[in-house]
């Protein structure tokens, strides 16, 4: 159970300090990155050094700066180190930002192709920005090449935290099938990616077949490591770079290495990363913030061993943000990203935010530069075992209800036994029944990476 008090678990770890004498006698030390983090937009007409003295304010002290240039970055950088925050550029690799219509126009053939054949050079999935090139093209590694070697050479620049480094989502969070009007309890053709001639030419090189001869080519694991292995190779491409000038490397991928293998062909656990900021954003997934501590716990195994576990999580402006951040250093993170630094508004968030930051960064000067993971466990798979999601899908449960019957207290609910009725792919499929409304229920949970990582809830 998360605790309420969000300096209670690190007191834990401060008698935790005292009574490894040990260690500190041995004087583990590592290399000590910012602990809290934003990830922000850079307008040059914005007012920067007032976003900068908040961060400052707060106890954030690394930015990851989206900014059209390297010459903003040059205007940006002085600003940001004057407040002791340190600047890492936030590029996009594989799908394309700011030079979006430049390539479009003169190179069409380097961009992504789905299983039905369709480019992305003259097809929309899902949203008109989501451009993604083709990662097996010599020439678009190139070109990413030469990118981000503008960027390494922009002097002060502490880093290099790729973002998009990836196919188009097969799978979209739960949350987000509604404002798309889909369903995608398995992976469907118009939204897998990775069918460029160029990549399916290199795949029968090796393994002497087309995966789109078979039946059902989602199933095919050595088609899913390939496309997996492709944007491997582009994301250790550019550490190699990054590396060269002197400077750390990160990125910013889906919530855990398997998750993000079936979601969008990242297997982030064989990049050579510095640091790694996993995208747990559980108001997207489960909804629950038990979805960070299991992502963290399968983050902190699963990841390269050389490389610093962050989370990156959403701003909330309220005490959730807490508990969000106590799930993610009780798992085994060192720091947080927050995305972003304006979403926490208000003066008591502010203040307790800066509290909250001060007593872990003197946790972890204490413990010789690291935060012990105070809840050592796997992630459970039985979503029955999640109360707060199941607290959430009673809530849905009751809504339901109350709008059928036309009132307006959501009623209370006599669930009888769930009984599973279908399991395919990574969809399990529940049925339970509710003797007050005599209402029956489809319960569905989504298990991404063999993490519980979504659910929905239907009126039969």
């Amino acid at each position: 159970m998360m605790k309420k008090n969000f300096l209670t678990p690190f007191l834990v770890l401060f008698l935790m300090a005292g009574l490894y004498a040990c260690r500190q006698e041995k004087e583990v030390t590592v290399k000590e990155y910012p602990m809290f983090w934003t990830w922000l937009d850079y307008h040059p007409c914005m007012n920067f050094d007032s976003v900068c003295q908040v961060m400052n304010d707060i106890g954030m002290d690394g930015i990851m700066l989206n900014a059209p240039t390297p010459d903003d970055y040059r205007i940006a950088i002085p600003i940001a180190h004057k407040h002791g925050i340190e600047v890492y550029a936030w590029l996009w690799t594989m799908n394309l930002e700011h030079d979006r219509d430049k390539i479009l126009a003169e190179h069409p053939d380097w961009f992504s192709v789905n299983r039905n054949g369709k480019s992305l050079a003259d097809t929309t999935a899902y949203v008109d920005y989501y451009k993604f090139l083709c990662p097996a093209l010599p020439e678009v590694r190139e070109f990413i090449k030469e990118k981000i070697k503008s960027y390494c050479e922009v002097e002060g620049l502490n880093g290099i935290a790729i973002d998009y480094n990836r196919f188009v989502d097969v799978v979209l969070p739960t949350t987000l099938w509604p404002h798309y009007g889909i369903v995608q309890d398995r992976e469907y053709a118009a939204w897998d990616y990775g069918y460029h001639p160029a990549m399916l030419e290199e795949f029968k090189e090796q393994y002497g077949y087309d995966p789109r001869g078979q039946e059902d080519p989602s199933s095919d694991v050595k088609w899913r490591q390939f496309r997996c292995d492709r944007i491997t190779e582009v994301a250790n491409m550019i550490a190699e770079v990054v590396h060269s000038y002197g400077k750390t490397m990160a990125a910013s991928p889906f919530p855990t290495p398997k998750m993000a293998s079936r979601m969008v062909r990242q297997d982030w656990g064989k990049w050579n990363l510095d640091i790694v900021f996993p995208m747990v954003y559980h108001t997207f997934y489960t909804e629950d913030v038990s979805f960070i501590s299991d992502c963290t716990v399968e983050n902190a195994r699963d990841k390269n061993d050389k490389t610093v576990l962050y989370c990156g999580m959403t701003a909330t402006d309220g005490p959730e943000m807490f508990a969000c951040m106590d799930a993610a250093l009780n798992s085994g993170a060192q720091g947080i990203a927050v995305f972003t630094v304006a979403g926490l508004r208000s003066p008591e968030v502010k203040k307790r935010f800066k509290a909250y930051t001060d007593s872990v960064k003197a946790v972890r000067a204490a413990n010789g530069g690291i935060i012990e993971a105070v809840y050592p466990h796997v992630a459970d798979a039985n979503p029955f075992a999640h109360k707060g999601v199941m607290e959430l899908i009673e809530k849905r449960m009751r809504q339901i209800i109350a709008k059928t019957s036309g009132i307006e207290e959501p009623p209370s609910l006599a669930l009888g036994e769930y009984k599973q009725t279908e399991s395919y792919d990574a969809t399990r499929c529940y049925r339970v029944a509710d003797e007050n409304s005599e209402t029956v229920f489809k319960v569905t949970f989504y298990f991404y990476g063999d993490v519980l990582s979504g659910w929905d809830v239907a009126a039969e």
